[in-house]
């Protein structure tokens, strides 16, 4: 054997074994982005079902109003209504569930008796819970997506992500409300 074909043939091999362990790479992101997406509508819709809960329990207190944010919750279909597969509907359901703890909050107000029981403050516990949940998780997807556009996007993997049609993630974006309670947060990222 000529020592030109034997330099073609370690080429060639090290060029395959870089295209399948690439395409390995992108496929287990690609993998564990879906994941995650998963893990947060997992853990909106229980969010979901407490806010029904929370409402629930305002209706022992405020029966027009809570009755209304029930009408609401059933008329976007519930929890079940709503795929959160991609970021688009899970920003979706984001701010849906914030508008309606918006309205509940507005109920509770009204009513301190309400805020004074135990259901409400066990409820609003869980709340607290499922919103870390979701925020933990929406930061796994976020770092996952980072590193799946990174690979779509550097050369040499970004050859290989376009050859087998990888393309860049959606962010989750940052709640509106949240940046107006913290309005440092946005200078703080243009620097």
């Amino acid at each position: 054997m000529s020592t030109a074909l034997i330099i073609i043939i370690v080429l060639a091999v090290i060029v395959i074994g870089y295209f399948i362990s690439t395409q390995r790479s992108l496929v287990n992101l690609d993998e564990l982005c879906k994941n995650a997406l998963s893990q947060i509508e997992v853990q909106l819709n229980s969010r979901f079902d407490a806010v029904v809960a929370l409402a629930k329990a305002a209706a022992q207190y405020a029966k027009h109003e809570s009755e209304t944010i029930l009408e609401t919750i059933q008329a976007r279909g519930g929890n079940s209504g709503v795929a959160a597969n991609t970021p688009a509907a899970i920003n979706a359901q984001t701010d849906l569930l914030s508008q309606m703890m918006g309205k509940l909050n507005v109920v509770v107000e009204r009513y301190p008796e309400l805020k004074a029981s135990d259901l409400y403050k066990e409820t609003q516990e869980g709340m607290k819970q499922y919103e870390e949940h979701v925020r933990m998780s929406r930061m796994i997807y976020n770092d996952t997506a980072t590193k799946m556009n990174r690979m779509v996007r550097q050369w040499p993997s970004s050859i290989v992500a376009s050859m087998l049609h990888f393309d860049q993630k959606e962010y989750l974006k940052v709640d509106d409300e949240k940046k107006k309670n913290y309005p440092d947060l946005d200078e703080a990222f243009k620097k």
